[in-house]
């Protein structure tokens, strides 16, 4: 029996650790479908992938278009090219918009505000850039937004730079934008992934409580 909006329950939370990016893909894809179905559960993973190029709906490799220095795959979500790896954070969340009455723009915002409370409790100022999805700190990109709704369900969804090697940030120009990616542990002292995803997953589920 389907919960209505006003019992609908926080999702489940898990910290996956280091994870090729092909399986957490097919998994959120296959979480997805159950969770329209209604026979699964919405949930928040965690996790960070071996070195891979992802690029979303609106094309392949936007700068140089020649071999780059990890495998790249096209992928389900919106957005352009991006880099995951180590030193990077992912927040996948798996919600059911549609039953929550949230629409994608401000999934998107909220997906964004998590991500800015958790720098802020860590004494980190970053916002928003006008017309570009993720967060920023100053001109430096410090997170990455790609999102996919399939049947008012969203999957995918953030990335956060806490200590990623400069050299693969170089080798495209990352979300479209010729500007620099830069590292939350570039301004502040940060705790261990696993820590930093538990705190991330708090922030979101604050703001999903909130609703």
């Amino acid at each position: 029996m389907e919960q209505s909006e006003s019992e609908m329950s926080l999702p489940s939370w898990q910290w996956l650790g280091r994870q090729s990016y092909m399986p957490c893909w097919q998994r959120m894809q296959q979480r997805a479908a159950a969770v329209a179905e209604g026979v699964a559960d919405e949930v928040i993973w965690s996790c960070e992938h071996e070195p891979v190029y992802t690029t979303g709906r609106r094309g392949v490799d936007n700068r140089t278009g020649s071999a780059l220095p990890a495998p790249l795959l096209q992928v389900d979500r919106g957005g352009e090219t991006t880099f995951h790896g180590p030193g990077q954070l992912l927040l996948y969340p798996v919600i059911d918009l549609r039953r929550r009455g949230i629409g994608v723009r401000d999934y998107v915002a909220m997906l964004e505000q998590s991500c800015m409370n958790l720098l802020a409790d860590m004494g980190v100022d970053s916002g928003r850039r006008c017309g570009f999805p993720g967060v920023w700190i100053g001109s430096g990109k410090v997170a990455a937004l790609g999102v996919r709704v399939t049947r008012g369900v969203a999957f995918h969804g953030m990335a956060l730079n806490l200590a990623v090697e400069s050299h693969w940030f170089t080798a495209i120009n990352p979300c479209g934008l010729s500007l620099a990616a830069v590292n939350v542990g570039a301004y502040v002292s940060v705790p261990s992934m696993e820590v930093m995803a538990g705190q991330w997953c708090r922030s979101f589920e604050a703001l999903l409580a909130g609703r």
